[in-house]
């Protein structure tokens, strides 16, 4: 039986059905991007004995990459308005292969600060792929069945992070690399010897994330990807984006939920960001050991969001975003209070419920903003750069208390109260979301 004709339904935002080829690439970015994003969690431990850096320092690994996302996400949203999702696309794994190329100069050099400024060009190219493929997903296919599709596409994620911190650890981290405290007693010379072997063992991750970027690009580069971007009347004239930002800023509900949206982002990345060197302290393990808990971190996440997905079935998204607020809140006291390597497992614990936080929170900020919803959900994308300014919180928070890498969890304990806070509020004023948003709120 043939195929019916590839068509655009009369809006000219969805499809008679989906063209499956394209779907599949599209779905494989998700994991792309998680790779990058869960292979910074692994450069933080790495970095801070191969530059000799404080907690403090290291958290600039994630500020460097949150601050590319917080600059781009309106721009990247100017390219798919004037040009096409494709164009965004291509344009995003470009930047991501420049990122992942000035890794070599910078581990020639042996400069941090070129380290970051690679990770703020990977970033950058993140922001173009997100901000073009969440909505993309949805659109490739009919629209009763567009939530399934952005479902699909987002269960790619976890299997992305999870190769990230797997290649990243047992690529960079090796059973003879030497410790901070033989690094301190060796010699000059001897120590920068070992530093530099150390920056350099960063380069292979990297060299075959661009071979699978190059692949990527040429993938969809000649694959066809139709237009999804409506019908358009003619003389039809676009809305005053200061008007939309100033009715957003009136809503105290909308302001409320970016500053939920940025302390989550926060609140994970700093969750993440340090699990090795909680484990490495807990534990009494070396870099690579410790890698074992990160990886896991990832596949509890991924069953969070299951079981997130069956709860929201029967539950409001709010109600729960509360009740998984609160447990992060329970696991995070654990993993302060208790001085032994369960503290580890309960931080891992964790990202069991944080799965749903990010599109939950963006599904219920959204909701009845009509013709802002556009320049909101844009402003949301942008509040990723709390994953660039709360672990820095935290790593002041463990330089200052000698190191204790457990009172530094009590940085996002207090994201989640803001976050529950938030979530309560919804429950109190539900609203009603908008066609489809619960499917969606629940990836």
């Amino acid at each position: 039986m043939n195929k019916p004709a590839l068509q655009q339904t009369a809006d000219g935002f969805y499809l008679n059905r989906t063209p499956w080829f394209a779907f599949i690439l599209l779905c494989s970015i998700f994991a792309l991007w998680a790779a990058a994003a869960s292979m910074n969690d692994v450069l933080i431990a790495h970095f801070k004995k191969a530059f000799l850096l404080s907690d403090f320092q290291t958290a600039f690994v994630q500020s460097a990459f949150y601050l590319g996302y917080f600059f781009v996400a309106i721009p990247a949203a100017m390219v798919v308005r004037r040009f096409s999702y494709k164009s965004t696309i291509l344009v995003g794994l470009l930047l991501y292969m420049l990122g992942c190329l000035l890794f070599f100069p910078a581990a020639s050099t042996a400069k941090y600060g070129m380290f970051l400024l690679a990770l703020f060009v990977i970033a950058a190219g993140l922001s173009f792929l997100e901000t073009a493929c969440n909505t993309y997903s949805t659109l490739m296919g009919p629209r009763e069945t567009g939530t399934r599709r952005l479902n699909i596409s987002q269960t790619f994620h976890p299997f992305g992070a999870m190769a990230g911190v797997y290649v990243g650890s047992f690529v960079m981290f090796k059973d003879t690399d030497a410790t901070t405290e033989q690094l301190a007693q060796m010699s000059a010379s001897d120590a920068a010897v070992q530093q530099l072997q150390m920056i350099q063992s960063t380069l292979l991750p990297y060299k075959w994330m661009i071979a699978v970027l190059v692949l990527m690009f040429i993938l969809v580069a000649i694959t066809r990807f139709p237009a999804c971007k409506g019908n358009k009347p003619a003389d039809s004239k676009p809305g005053s984006v200061r008007q939309s930002l100033g009715r957003l800023w009136r809503n105290p509900r909308f302001t409320f939920g970016v500053l939920a949206q940025f302390l989550y982002v926060g609140a994970q990345v700093g969750v993440w960001s340090f699990t090795i060197r909680l484990a490495m302290q807990m534990g009494g393990m070396n870099e690579r050991s410790a890698s074992w808990f990160l990886l896991t971190t990832f596949a509890a996440y991924f069953v969070g969001k299951l079981i997130a997905n069956l709860l929201m079935r029967r539950l409001h998204p709010a109600k729960v975003l509360a009740i998984y607020g609160v447990l992060c809140i329970v696991l995070l006291a654990y993993t302060i209070l208790v001085p032994n390597i369960s503290a580890v497992y309960a931080a891992v614990g964790v990202s069991i419920f944080l799965g749903p936080c990010w599109p939950t929170i963006y599904g219920l900020t959204i909701d009845g903003l009509g013709e802002d919803t556009g320049v909101g959900g844009s402003l949301l994308v942008m509040s990723i750069v709390g994953g660039g300014v709360i672990p820095i919180f935290q790593g002041l928070l463990s330089d200052a208390s000698g190191g204790n890498m457990q009172l530094a969890y009590s940085v996002p304990l207090l994201c989640f109260i803001v976050i529950v806070m938030y979530a309560l509020k919804c429950m109190r004023q539900p609203g009603s979301l908008p066609a489809g948003a619960t499917g969606a709120v629940a990836s």
